[in-house]
């Protein structure tokens, strides 16, 4: 199989199911922004290789929202209308937001209580986690305007767990800071 196919040449893609739209459509745009944040997850489960701490496990848990940004990607590369094709995409977990809840729930117990905003940073995988953050809120806009154009074009639950996904990594970031004996970046304001 070759990686080259030449049929995007003229700015067009094709889409699961069938039918051809637009490089620049907001579909393709919601499903490109989830790829590149898959990628810097990429680069963040590099940094939480074998992480300390609180955020012990955070490899794994990187690794498995990169398999749902897998399965939320191929429902949004599939329209409404491809219609038998739907069912053949991997289902989607109905807990998946949930399960960010709790995560956030058990790293922020163990965390001090934010008092001022922070800036990303601190130790390499915070920074990296913020970087996943500020991402994974454009696919957030990306996708809401792809649910926005189209009746039925995303899962609501796709959105709330893109939502909470941000959350988690901001809440992430925290807990990687602290499991590196770092404190958070307060930010001041410049004089």
């Amino acid at each position: 199989m070759r990686i080259y196919t030449r049929t995007g040449d003229e700015g067009e893609t094709g889409l699961f199911g069938g039918g051809r739209v637009s490089k620049a459509h907001d579909r393709i745009n919601a499903y490109g922004e989830t790829d590149e944040l898959n990628s810097v997850l990429g680069w963040c489960v590099v940094a939480a290789d074998g992480a300390p701490g609180i955020v012990s496990g955070l490899k794994a848990n990187l690794e498995r929202e990169q398999a749902l940004l897998f399965t939320a990607g191929s429902w949004l590369a599939t329209p409404p209308e491809a219609g038998q094709s739907r069912k053949h995409l991997p289902a989607w977990p109905a807990g998946a937001a949930k399960a960010l809840e709790d995560e956030i729930d058990a790293w922020d117990a163990a965390l001090p209580a934010l008092k001022t905003f922070i800036l990303p940073g601190g130790s390499e995988l915070a920074a990296r986690l913020h970087l996943a953050r500020t991402v994974c809120r454009r696919a957030e806009r990306a996708v809401c305007d792809l649910a926005a154009d189209e009746a039925n074009g995303v899962d609501p639950r796709i959105l709330a767990w893109l939502n909470r996904l941000s959350d988690w990594l901001f809440t992430a970031a925290r807990a990687a800071n602290a499991a590196d004996g770092r404190a958070d970046v307060p930010w001041r304001p410049a004089p």
